[in-house]
């Protein structure tokens, strides 16, 4: 159970709800597959066994699950100009906009329960001690999704977002054009974008970015570009890449990680819990190292 990326939430710290209280009002909104008419239906479901948050060392799992069917406009589309032209040949005239509407629902109307469907999971990380809240989802769109979601089912959901002296773009120019923070190295991938009109944009995918490289960015930097993604490591245990929003993607968890989890463990659900387990514990020391290397957390 390794996270692929993060985007990284701020709760009180402790955060004061009970255990049973959360689950007894995420059943507020419980996952329901799509019925034939539903294009969308999301809701929490146990992220192993039946339990609706999964618990290990104090460490809390939620999963939103989203079903959406598949139906395709151009699909839809091409079927209201068949009907829309039999319409012309038997009437003498091409439909208006509002028949051409009207025409368009009863075929979507019709189509819905023969599309297929589609399922994905988004994880939610909870540390009620330390005030964490972290989302595994690939758009800040996902994100949202999920924690619109949570704050539906909650009585009270004091949720923020994680606010830093600096901010990330500011912060990974800094370094680019110094040295990486302490605890963190600098990898091989980097984008730059201008600020103005034309947007130009450079990026090194997989190019060492330390002597060789080091001149080229900083002239780039002295240009006006600003960096919008870093790739870094941290303390040679997690890989990431950072972006000018504060998302944390391509979240890699290095091998000796890994192979310390699943050493001497067979059960797929021991394994489950031991990812689970070192993961956060590392997400307890890595979270904090990001926030202070962006000169500390800053009081809302």
């Amino acid at each position: 159970m390794w996270f692929k990326n993060l985007m990284i939430y701020r709760l009180p710290a402790p955060w004061g709800i009970a255990l049973a209280a959360l689950i007894e009002q995420l059943k507020r909104g419980l996952f329901v597959p799509c019925g034939s008419q539903d294009p969308l239906t999301r809701g929490w479901v146990p992220p192993r066994g039946e339990d609706l948050v999964h618990t290990v060392n104090g460490q809390w799992l939620l999963m939103l699950a989203v079903e959406q069917r598949l139906l395709p406009a151009n699909v839809v589309n091409r079927e209201v100009m068949k009907r829309a032209e039999a319409l012309a040949k038997d009437q003498g005239y091409l439909p208006g906009r509002k028949s051409l509407r009207e025409l368009k629902d009863r075929v979507t109307e019709e189509f819905l329960p023969k599309a297929f469907t589609s399922l994905r999971k988004t994880p939610v990380w909870i540390d009620p001690v330390r005030g964490w809240l972290g989302v595994d989802a690939s758009s800040l769109s996902k994100t949202e999704e999920a924690l619109e979601h949570l704050r539906s089912c909650l009585d009270e959901f004091p949720l923020s977002l994680v606010q830093t002296n600096q901010a990330p773009v500011p912060a990974m120019a800094n370094w680019l054009a110094g040295e990486a923070p302490s605890g963190f190295t600098i990898d091989r991938d980097c984008e730059l974008k201008s600020v103005d009109e034309q947007k130009a944009a450079v990026a090194y995918k997989r190019h060492p970015l330390g002597d060789e490289a080091a001149d080229e960015v900083k002239a780039h930097l002295v240009a006006g570009k600003l960096p919008t993604r870093l790739a870094m490591t941290w303390d040679d245990r997690i890989s990431f890449v950072l972006t000018g929003k504060g998302e944390i993607k391509r979240l890699t968890f290095l091998d000796v990680l890994k192979e310390s989890a699943q050493d001497g463990i067979e059960n797929a659900e021991e394994i489950f819990d031991a990812e689970f387990a070192l993961m956060t514990g590392e997400f307890s020391r890595f979270i904090p190292a990001l926030v202070e290397a962006m000169g500390g957390e800053r009081e809302v």
